[in-house]
């Protein structure tokens, strides 16, 4: 490896027949990346290869079985492939049963990889909910084979850039189920992982954190709804108690403004359209998503696998690069926080 000093990031491929090989071969390109970390891509060769006749890349590429096996400097890319598919059968933009347990067959081997210590932080290109299925993966997405894969119990998503970070409450469920699904307990859970990941994960010394209402006008005094009294008041009253800077519940159709004008650090969102609406306004090309609470590192693009333009050389690698860079820098935040601990 080239230097030993940066971050050593694994960059997932997500499906192989999506435009994850193309946005890697773009990101990789990039100047910000090669600054920042030490990539290590996890998928097929031959894909990544397909995905740089789109997006030439400036580094040989070199397959490997494991991570043990890299040997890879500044001109070499390693690409650790614990899956060989046929990749004769996979077409572009055409998801299968192959490419299903392909995308999960990467992912988890650089879970694997992060939690022995292996790898600092892992990025992962997009996947797809249905080509999961195909392949018989009964699990709607990254961060359920994450939590489940490191024995977590409590997470939350986070979608940042740099602007506007946004932490979700609830997230892939219908919306009328959204008041039944709020509780004090779960919302203070999603405040306390919220501070934790700002101060761990964003070197922030006193992170401010805003509360969203579920309501319009945050309820306005108990006359469109009684969640901001019944559940969100009472857990930032908590939240308060414990030493974090919570605040709310403030009206949602104002507080994501007031946090990308810098006035607070995060918004805690109470359900998905809420802050992922304000968000991708504002970060709709560099957005990122990073799963809170998790005992590795792990951040995401913020968008899917892009079947309909898979293969067609137009993919926008701005949420890859921004993915891979915050990996490293969470990486590099941590590993500060952990050298000033030992001394």
């Amino acid at each position: 490896m080239k230097d030993l000093h940066l971050p050593l990031v694994a960059i997932t491929m997500g499906d192989p027949v999506g435009i994850g090989p193309e946005i890697i071969s773009k990101a990789l390109c990039d100047p910000r990346i090669k600054n920042c970390c030490q990539p290590v891509v996890y998928g097929d060769a031959r894909r990544l290869k397909a995905g740089a006749l789109l997006a030439p890349m400036d580094r040989a590429v070199e397959e490997i079985a494991s991570i043990h096996d890299a040997r890879c400097d500044a001109h070499t890319l390693c690409v650790v492939n614990p899956h060989p598919v046929d990749t004769d059968n996979l077409a572009w933009g055409h998801p299968s049963a192959a490419s299903g347990a392909a995308m999960a067959a990467y992912l988890e081997a650089a879970i694997d990889d992060a939690l022995a210590g292996r790898i600092s932080a892992i990025a992962t290109g997009p996947i797809n909910k249905y080509a999961l299925k195909m392949a018989n993966i009964h699990f709607n997405g990254h961060t359920e084979i994450l939590a489940h894969r490191t024995g977590t119990q409590k997470y939350a998503m986070m979608l940042a850039g740099p602007r506007l970070k946004v932490v979700l409450a609830t997230i892939h469920i219908r919306l009328k189920q959204v008041s039944k699904a709020l509780s004090e307990e779960m919302i203070t859970t999603v405040i306390a992982l919220t501070d934790a990941a700002l101060k761990t994960r964003f070197g922030l010394a006193s992170p401010r954190i805003a509360v969203a209402g579920l309501n319009p006008h945050a309820g306005e005094s108990g006359l469109f709804g009684d969640e901001e009294t019944r559940v969100i008041a009472p857990a930032i009253e908590s939240s308060a108690s414990q030493g974090i800077l919570a605040s709310g519940p403030h009206p949602p159709d104002t507080i994501f403004y007031r946090a990308s004008q810098g006035e607070f650090d995060a918004v805690v969102a109470m359900y998905h359209d809420q802050g992922l609406g304000p968000f991708k306004m504002v970060h709709f090309d560099d957005g990122v998503n990073t799963t809170l609470g998790l005992p590795i590192i792990r951040t995401s693009v913020d968008h899917g696998t892009a079947y309909d333009i898979a293969g067609k050389g137009i993919a926008s690698a701005e949420s890859m690069v921004a993915a891979i860079t915050m990996a490293a820098g969470q990486a590099r935040c941590l590993n500060r926080q952990k050298d000033q601990a030992s001394i």
